[in-house]
């Protein structure tokens, strides 16, 4: 190994260990621990879990979903929210840290009921989890 070489390295590893961001951080995935259908979000987490509601019950439900992130990096993930296999709506939501709790609101009104589902997925459209219910 010559001089320039030897320089160049030592330079890099330098720049390397004063990242913020692990080396090879970016490329791992986004994990999603928790994510629950509910009617209420209460001090930042679901107060139940749906997996059968009358559209008459309610006048509204969330998806709350608990991210796992390598690295502080800001990411975001998407809703998706699928009615008898139709998109019903869609939400980007930011992941602002290593662990990060999040949620989207779907309005519900009475008649829409069917088999509903909602995806997460990650910014390249990679589905980290999915939930089914139905609604009478």
């Amino acid at each position: 190994m010559n001089y320039r070489s030897l320089i160049f390295l030592s330079g890099l590893m330098t720049i390397l260990s004063l990242s913020p961001v692990p080396v090879g951080a970016q490329d791992e995935p986004l994990k999603v621990t928790e994510m629950a259908v509910t009617t209420r979000i209460v001090r930042g987490g679901p107060v139940d879990s749906v997996r059968r509601i009358s559209s008459a019950s309610t006048k509204s439900l969330y998806c709350y979903t608990l991210v796992s992130s390598p690295d502080d990096t800001e990411r975001e993930i998407s809703h998706i929210w699928y009615r008898n296999g139709e998109p019903a709506g869609s939400y980007t939501l930011p992941v602002r840290g290593v662990r990060w709790r999040t949620y989207s609101k779907k309005f519900i009104y009475e008649g829409m009921n069917g088999l509903w589902r909602v995806e997460a997925r990650d910014s390249e459209g990679n589905l980290l989890k999915a939930l089914e219910f139905q609604i009478n």
